[in-house]
């Protein structure tokens, strides 16, 4: 039994001892929390509704898969990047005239680009954007080493 994600991907190799098979990259889930929609100006996303709650920052070369809605305002917002150390915004990095107003999951409207450094998450009003909104992002990093560490 694999007792961490890396092991998991690992294992997925299928035990392959030589590195032929190709395990692939992890998925994974950061929970995000937007106390404003209707922001005019790039807003750092957090990640909860809890005061105090830090904000949601991807690694490099994250590439987001879906904005799952778990919590619905109204609208439709811009998510975008905001470099951790550059400090430089892109406005739609990730997704752009992104619906928040139904629980579900959005592809729409998504860049499926890879983040170019470590960034926090921004949120902008794209369309009369409103309320609390909350959820999930579903992301990948994709390998750069293309499977061959799995030993």
């Amino acid at each position: 039994m694999a007792l961490s994600t890396t092991q998991s991907i690992w294992r997925s190799g299928g035990g392959d001892q030589t590195r032929t098979a190709y395990c692939g990259s992890g998925v994974m889930a950061a929970q995000f929390y937007i106390a404003d929609a209707s922001v005019a100006t790039a807003t750092n996303v957090k990640v909860s509704s809890v005061s105090g709650a830090p904000d949601l920052i991807l690694p490099e070369g994250a590439v987001v898969l879906s904005v799952e809605i778990n919590d619905a305002g109204t609208g439709s917002v811009d998510l975008g990047t905001r470099g951790y150390t550059s400090g430089t915004v892109t406005g739609a990095a990730i997704g752009n005239n992104v619906t928040v107003s139904a629980v579900g999951s959005i592809t729409a409207g998504l860049t499926r680009t890879a983040i170019s450094e470590l960034s926090y998450v921004t949120v902008t009003i794209d369309t009369s954007g409103a309320g609390t909104v909350g959820g999930f992002i579903t992301y990948f990093v994709a390998d750069p080493l293309v499977g061959q560490q799995n030993v």
